[in-house]
């Protein structure tokens, strides 16, 4: 997708954002990472080496907040009511949408070569997620998806927040453990039991819904990890402020954490080392975000 607005545009529009937002800056609902080091980064079996998981290093991040539930459909209606804010894809007028997620007698559109199972959906946006005939309202405590990263910047200064740095990110993901592969610790369904909302079955055409959800699930649909924070893989991948490699003229940027579609045979990100680079103006039906904030 490509923005219709100037960066300059939005990066004054995200400063009267900010502006405006200290009466409303709150750590409800957020949780405190004390400051500390943890190995960041995987090279076992599960990486994807090109992706710039490793090598594992030692990181120190200072302490911090950082929200335990990524911000919701309702969270986001509050936002775009008190400012009038409209989303990347709202202007626009679509986004790609996941096909199972389409009625069967949804016309033909574009899909995306790569992706097929990615279709574009004309009137698909945050409010609208599957589409014309979906509204938020049935899934207010959902993650919002179809915002790009200045979307998600432009909400987080609302709040007097920000987003966080990858290493924020996954300190707080792996919720205290080290050198672990999931939040919870290296078993994927310890007991055989779902601890995070990934497909299951045959992708992409048949999902029993073993964790029962098809799409995306509410916000603290499962377990929090040790730090009490939810969700932190699987659901949606969730946007960081970091680029995703410092290579001249890199224009991706970090998502974290994995989606819903993830799946063992064909992309094993739903780990708290794994990494994705999406391009800022990237917003589909699988990308969403959770704030931070400094601790002072």
């Amino acid at each position: 997708m490509s923005c219709c607005t100037p960066s300059g545009g939005r990066d004054t529009q995200r400063t009267a954002l900010r502006t405006a937002a200290s009466s409303r800056t709150t750590t409800e609902g957020m949780v405190p990472i004390p400051a500390g080091t943890f190995l960041m980064g995987s090279q076992d079996e599960l990486a994807y080496p090109a992706d710039g998981e490793g090598p594992v290093r030692t990181v120190h991040v200072d302490a911090f907040w950082i929200d335990a539930r990524t911000v919701t459909n309702a969270q986001f209606a509050e936002f775009a009511a008190a400012t009038g804010y409209r989303t990347s894809a709202e202007r626009i007028g679509w986004s790609f949408v996941f096909a199972g997620l389409l009625p069967d007698d949804f016309p033909p559109t574009r899909a995306v070569a790569a992706a097929p199972w990615w279709r574009q959906v004309e009137g698909a946006d945050w409010r609208r997620p599957d589409g014309p005939q979906s509204t938020w309202q049935t899934r207010p405590d959902h993650p919002v998806i179809h915002v790009d990263r200045d979307d998600a910047r432009a909400y987080c200064a609302w709040a007097g927040k920000r987003l966080p740095t990858e290493a924020e990110w996954e300190r707080a993901a792996r919720g205290g453990l080290h050198a672990k592969v999931f939040p919870w610790g290296d078993e994927f369904e310890p007991g055989g039991r779902p601890r995070m909302n990934v497909w299951q079955g045959d992708f992409p055409d048949r999902h029993p819904t073993v964790d029962g959800w098809y799409g995306t699930c509410p916000v603290d649909a499962f377990e929090p990890n040790g730090f009490g924070l939810y969700n932190t893989t699987g659901n949606v991948w969730e946007w960081c402020e970091d680029r995703f490699s410092l290579s001249h003229g890199e224009r991706r940027y970090v998502t974290k954490g994995g989606s819903y579609l993830c799946h063992a045979s064909y992309c094993r990100r739903y780990r708290v080392a794994a990494r994705q680079g999406l391009f800022a103006d990237s917003a589909t039906g699988n990308v969403g975000f959770r704030c931070a904030l400094d601790m002072t």
